[in-house]
């Protein structure tokens, strides 16, 4: 462990924090000389293992993630014109699905045409392992693709309970305003709450972090974000 880490541990001083006590915190003790990533941890007290405790789904970020997602959309016919003019960063059919298969990857996320996922199901060993796998679920896979593009654009994230119950989602980087990243974090936190299934037990939310990308992690105190 290093000594930025260590004496970054330091500060971290009380078992934990409100988001607003954390967010000043998170930005004293993240070290390091780029722009950090800052990303909320939550341990969900569910069993991913059954298909009827999966937690998923998304959010818009009222602030963005602070970088310009690239987008590209699978589609045919009038949906090909539809995506290119919502300012999509590629557009096409099964040439951009043979495109990805021959191993390029120059994108954030993907949104595709029903009539598509033929061929999308193609690369599913490709986009599935990276999360990018077009889903009706999370309004990738839709007709409205202009839509889709514009709430990608705008900040649009996933989130999905790993094999062990945590959700890691960013929601932002270090040099956001305080105020700014509050509202990302906590826009996250409530859909999280909101998507709990009703088979799940107990209490819902076991625990709350947030780090930056080389951080000591910060527990936020859960009772503080949970009122509706």
């Amino acid at each position: 462990m290093g000594k930025k880490y260590e004496a970054a541990m330091k500060l971290v001083d009380k078992p934990a924090y409100s988001l607003p006590e954390a967010i000043p915190l998170l930005k004293k003790v993240a070290f390091a000389k780029f722009d950090e990533t800052v990303e909320v941890a939550m341990r969900l007290g569910v069993d991913p293992k059954h298909a009827d405790q999966m937690v998923r789904g998304t959010v818009v970020l009222p602030h963005g993630l602070g970088k310009s997602m690239r987008v590209i959309v699978i589609a045919s016919g009038d949906k090909v014109r539809e995506g290119r003019e919502a300012g999509a960063d590629e557009v096409g059919g099964d040439d951009l699905v043979q495109k990805i298969q021959g191993g390029w990857m120059d994108f954030d996320a993907v949104i595709a045409t029903p009539d598509m996922m033929k061929s999308v199901g193609r690369l599913g060993k490709v986009l599935g392992p990276r999360g990018l796998m077009p889903n009706p679920k999370t309004g990738t896979v839709t007709v409205d693709v202009a839509r889709a593009v514009r709430e990608v654009k705008a900040g649009k994230v996933e989130f999905r309970v790993d094999k062990t119950g945590i959700i890691h989602c960013p929601v932002g980087k270090v040099s956001f305003d305080g105020e700014k990243l509050a509202e990302n974090a906590h826009a996250l936190i409530s859909s999280v709450i909101k998507a709990k299934p009703a088979t799940a037990k107990g209490r819902f939310v076991k625990s709350i972090t947030l780090s930056s990308t080389m951080s000591p992690p910060i527990t936020i105190d859960a009772g503080s974000v949970e009122a509706p």
